[in-house]
C-alpha cells in the first residue's frame, strides 16, 4: 500500500490487496472497509493460490520425480504469476534508472534460473508476494480504524418536514432543520438539542466512557448515541463540516505527511539500493579472484546478499507504527494531526502548560467566607446584594456561592462601582463596601496575608468604620492536574506554567500542582518569547494550552496542544494536537502513547538492521540460501516488524499509566 512506502513505490509482488472501487469513502476507496477488514479481490486471491500451487507441483516434478524439463516450466510459470507485478516494475524501474527494492527481487530470482536454481528463483517471488500480501492486510488494519470514524454516524437522518417525520440520507438534511433521535440512536448531525433530554454516549469523539448529560441548549455531535430520552436536534453543519467528519479527514491528512524518521529512511533508500548491487557484484567477482571459490558460487551468494539488503522492513517499520499511533489515539479523543507531532512529543524533555483554563478551570469560585464580629452568612448576603449589579467574574462567583447557601439578596440604594476599586452602596440604612484594597492596618492584616499567600484572591467587605468580613476566591484546580503534572515527572518531563496572573497566584499555583518552573504575569507576547527561551534551553517544547489567549504561543512551539476543542473549528485547524475532551489527563496519555511509539520505532529499526546485518555476513560465507533470505531475512522480518508496530494500537499496550489508564485512575476506552 503506497501510504506506507515499503513497497508501492518500490515494485510489488503479485498479489495487491488494493483496488479502485466506486465509493464516495476515501478510505474504501484505498482497499480499506470499516466493518469487512480490508477489500481483497476473489481474482486476487485465486491467482495467488494458483501460483502456490504451480510452485508445488513444479517442485514436487523436479525433485520427486524424472520430469525435469515439466517441473522447470511449472516453476518459470508460478514465477511469472507471482511476479508479474514485481518484474514488470523492475523493468520500468530500470528503464528509468532507477534502483528500487523489485530491481533486488527481479535480478535475484533470475539470476537463480541463470545458473540452474529454478524452485529457489521462482520461491523468491512467491514468498516476497507472501508477504507484500501479509504487509498488506496487517497495515490496512491500522486504516480501518480511520475508516470506523467515517462510519460512526449513519447514512440517514429522521427528519421533521411538514410536520410529518421523513426518513432522509444525511447528505440532503440543511443547517436548519430539526432531526429527530430515539434511545439507541445515533445521532446523524451536528446540532444543538432544541427539545427533549437524554445522557449521551460522546466516547466516539472524546473518547469519555462516561454519558454525558444532554438538554435544550447543549450541543451534540454526529456518531455519538442516544442512550435513554428523546432528543429535537437542530442541524448546525452539513455532513460533510461534522466534527466526526473533520476529525477523520485529518487523521487520514496526518498519515499522508511522513515524519522526520521516515523521509530520513527514504533518502537513505535512493543510495542504499545502488549500493547493494554494487556490493553484490564485488562479491560475485572478489571472492573467486582472490580466494579460488567457485565462480558459480560465487553468483550464488551475490543473490543471496541481493535477497537480505532488501529494505522492505526498514521502510515500513516507521510508517505503520505511527499510523497505529494516531489512530489509536484519535479514538481515544486526542487528535494528532501529523506523524511530526507524535514524534516529537515522544522525544520531549520538558512541557509548558497555560495556567487559566488548562490547569485550572478558568472560573473563580468563593473559598472561603470569614466574618469579623459579624455571621459569615451576613458577609455574604451583604457582598452578595451589592455585587448583583456587577458584571464582574468576580461578582458572578459571590452570587453563585449565595445562590448555592440560599442566600435571599437585599435591596441595593445609592450603588456605586469604582473600577478596580470595588462597589459601595446603602443596605436598610447603612452603607457598605466590596472592594480588594488591603488594610493597611488592624488585627485582620494577618489572615489577609495568609489568604492572599495561598493564592487566593481577597476582597474586603466592610463599612464606613472598618472591615466586618473577607471573601476569598481562586480558580479552582482541576481534579487531574496534580496527578497528570506527577505522572510526567515520573517520565522525567521537566513541567513550565507560563500565566499571565500575577506571581503570588502563580507560585502559589504551581506549588500546589507540583509544578518545576513558574513564570508570571505574562503578556501574549511575553509567552511566545518564554516558550523561545525554553526551546533554546531544552530543545522540543510542547505546548499546552486552551487555544484562546494563547494561541500565538501554541503556535511558536515545537508542537502545539488545545484542549477541549470539541465543537471548535479554531483550535482544531490551528493546533498540532487536540484534546476533544477538557481533561488535562489526556495530555499525561498522549506522551505516553507517543514514547510509546517512538520506541516500537527504534526497535523496528534497530531489529531490521541487525537482523539483516546478521544474515548478510552468513550470505557472504555462503551458508545462507535464497529461499531462507527471503523467509527469514525479508517476510519473516517484515511480519515480525509489523506485529510489533501493531502493539501501539493495542489495549493497554500504549498510553498506560502506572496508576491505572488514565492518570486519575479511570479506565481509558
Amino acid at each position: 500500500m503506497q501510504r506506507f512506502g515499503a513497497r508501492g513505490d518500490h515494485g510489488g509482488g503479485g498479489v495487491s490487496t488494493t483496488r479502485e472501487a466506486s465509493t464516495s469513502c476515501s478510505i474504501c476507496r484505498k482497499g480499506v472497509c470499516a466493518t469487512c477488514g480490508p477489500v481483497l479481490d476473489r481474482r486476487e486471491i485465486a491467482v495467488f493460490i494458483l501460483a502456490g500451487l504451480l510452485l508445488l507441483f513444479g517442485m514436487l516434478a523436479v525433485y520427486a520425480t524424472t520430469w525435469t524439463l515439466a517441473g522447470n516450466l511449472l516453476l518459470l510459470a508460478a514465477a511469472v504469476v507471482s511476479g508479474r507485478d514485481v518484474l514488470k516494475t523492475a523493468g520500468v524501474s530500470l528503464i528509468r534508472f532507477r534502483f528500487s527494492i523489485a530491481v533486488l527481487i527481479a535480478i535475484a530470482a533470475a539470476g537463480a534460473f541463470l545458473i540452474g536454481n529454478p524452485a529457489e528463483g521462482a520461491t523468491v517471488l512467491y514468498l516476497y508476494a507472501i508477504a507484500e500480501f501479509l504487509e498488506e492486510y496487517a497495515a490496512g488494519r491500522a486504516e480501518r480504524s480511520i475508516a470506523s470514524l467515517l462510519h460512526l454516524a449513519p447514512q440517514t437522518a429522521r427528519v421533521r418536514r411538514d410536520g410529518a417525520e421523513v426518513t432522509v440520507g444525511v447528505e440532503e438534511v440543511g443547517v436548519g432543520e430539526t432531526v429527530i433521535v430515539r434511545p439507541g440512536d445515533i445521532i446523524p448531525l451536528d446540532g444543538v438539542v432544541v427539545a427533549g433530554g437524554s445522557s449521551v454516549d460522546q466516547a466516539a469523539i472524546t473518547g469519555e466512557s462516561v454519558p454525558v448529560a444532554k438538554g435544550a441548549g447543549d450541543d451534540v455531535y454526529a456518531g455519538t448515541q442516544c442512550i435513554e430520552g428523546y432528543l429535537e436536534v437542530r442541524v448546525t453543519k452539513p455532513v460533510k463540516e461534522s466534527t466526526i467528519a473533520r476529525v477523520a479527514a485529518l487523521v487520514e491528512e496526518a498519515q499522508a505527511h511522513p515524519s522526520t524518521m521516515e523521509t530520513f529512511i527514504e533518502r537513505f533508500s535512493r543510495y542504499y539500493t545502488p549500493g547493494v548491487i554494487l556490493a553484490a557484484t564485488l562479491l560475485m567477482i572478489v571472492p573467486p579472484v582472490a580466494f579460488g571459490v567457485p565462480f558459480l558460487e560465487a553468483i550464488y551468494r551475490a543473490l543471496v546478499l541481493l535477497v537480505i539488503a532488501c529494505p522492505c522492513a526498514l521502510a515500513i517499520s516507521t510508517p505503520v507504527s505511527m499510523v497505529s499511533g494516531i489512530t489509536t489515539a484519535a479514538h481515544n479523543g486526542v487528535l494528532i494531526k501529523g506523524r511530526d507531532a507524535l514524534e516529537a512529543v515522544g522525544r520531549a524533555r520538558v512541557m509548558v502548560f497555560d495556567k487559566t483554563g488548562t490547569l485550572t478551570t478558568g472560573r473563580l469560585e468563593v473559598e472561603d467566607v470569614i466574618g469579623f464580629g459579624v455571621p459569615e452568612a451576613d458577609v455574604l448576603a451583604i457582598a452578595a446584594s451589592l455585587e448583583s449589579r456587577s458584571g464582574h467574574p468576580i461578582a458572578e462567583a459571590i452570587r453563585r456561592r449565595a445562590g448555592v447557601e440560599c442566600i435571599v439578596l437585599d435591596e441595593v440604594e445609592e450603588f456605586v462601582s469604582t473600577a478596580g476599586r470595588g462597589v459601595r452602596g446603602r443596605i436598610g440604612g447603612s452603607v457598605y463596601t466590596v472592594g480588594n484594597s488591603a488594610p493597611s492596618s488592624g488585627e485582620w492584616r494577618s489572615v489577609y496575608e495568609r489568604l492572599e499567600a495561598e493564592g487566593k484572591t481577597v476582597v474586603l467587605v466592610g463599612t464606613v468604620s472598618g472591615v466586618i468580613g473577607l471573601i476569598a476566591l481562586s480558580d479552582v484546580i482541576k481534579e487531574d492536574a496534580e496527578a497528570t503534572v506527577a505522572a510526567l515527572r515520573a517520565r522525567r518531563i521537566r513541567t513550565v506554567m507560563l500565566t499571565g496572573d500575577n506571581e503570588r497566584v502563580g507560585m502559589a499555583v504551581a506549588r500546589r500542582i507540583g509544578i518545576d518552573e513558574c513564570y508570571a504575569g505574562l503578556l501574549p507576547e511575553e509567552k511566545v518569547a518564554m516558550v523561545e527561551r525554553l526551546m533554546e534551553r531544552y530543545g522540543i517544547v510542547v505546548m499546552v494550552g486552551d487555544g484562546v489567549n494563547d494561541a500565538p504561543a501554541l503556535a511558536r512551539a515545537n508542537v502545539g496542544v488545545a484542549m477541549g476543542a470539541i465543537g471548535s473549528d479554531a483550535a482544531i485547524e490551528a493546533a498540532d494536537v487536540v484534546v476533544m475532551e477538557d481533561e488535562i489527563s489526556r495530555v499525561a496519555y498522549l506522551v505516553a502513547l507517543s514514547e510509546k511509539t517512538v520506541s516500537v520505532v527504534r526497535q523496528n529499526v534497530t531489529s531490521a538492521v541487525v537482523v539483516k546485518l546478521g544474515i548478510a555476513a552468513l550470505a557472504v560465507l555462503g551458508l545462507v540460501s535464497l529461499w531462507m533470505a527471503v523467509a527469514v531475512g525479508d517476510m519473516g522480518l517484515s511480519l515480525a516488524v509489523i506485529a510489533n508496530a501493531l502493539r501501539v494500537g493495542r489495549p493497554g499496550g500504549a498510553g498506560r499509566q502506572a496508576s491505572g489508564d488514565w492518570p486519575d485512575g479511570r479506565a481509558r476506552r
